[in-house]
């Protein structure tokens, strides 16, 4: 009888899976870094709203320790476009490469920022720092995150919508 794995890991996973482990693997030494080096967990809706300390007077953006630290926030948020284009210039297939319409990133976006003040944090805060340090808040929201974006998805198919 044939083994069944090595299928399900190459349509998973069509262009092989060390790129993948690598990703994940400094994702993680990063979120460690960042919070063994300032007690911070390296969510990204919090780095915006540390961003936005520059440009706002509203005092939610304002907070003592989103002023103290936004410096260093905002270089570690460029970081993380910089290396997205880096990627995309020297080894990516090309700027836009998705089939899905922009308005509907956009859309997106917006319902994902406003997902992120109701579940207060998003999924880099919840999943991958607060997964790993067993925090039953992300955990619940991880799962909410994923039951809804499954939901959605199935939803979408059903109606016919495609990218």
């Amino acid at each position: 009888m044939m083994d069944p794995t090595p299928l399900l890991v190459e349509s998973l996973f069509p262009n092989g899976i060390a790129h993948y482990a690598l990703g994940g693997l400094l994702i993680g030494l990063g979120t460690a870094i960042i919070y063994l080096g300032t007690g911070i967990i390296a969510g990204a809706s919090t780095f915006l709203e540390s961003t936005l300390s520059y440009v706002s007077s509203v005092p939610r953006f304002n907070k003592a320790r989103y002023v103290a630290s936004r410096d260093w926030r905002v270089l570690f948020t460029l970081s993380i476009v910089a290396g997205a284009a880096i990627y995309t210039v020297t080894l990516g297939d090309g700027w836009w490469v998705s089939q899905v319409q922009p308005w509907r990133f956009a859309v997106g976006g917006v319902l994902v920022g406003i997902g992120t003040r109701i579940g207060k944090g998003c999924t880099s805060g919840h999943g991958v720092c607060g997964v790993g340090s067993r925090s039953p808040t992300s955990l619940v929201n991880v799962a909410t995150f994923m039951l809804v974006a499954i939901g959605v998805a199935q939803l979408m198919a059903a109606l016919g919508v495609s990218p």
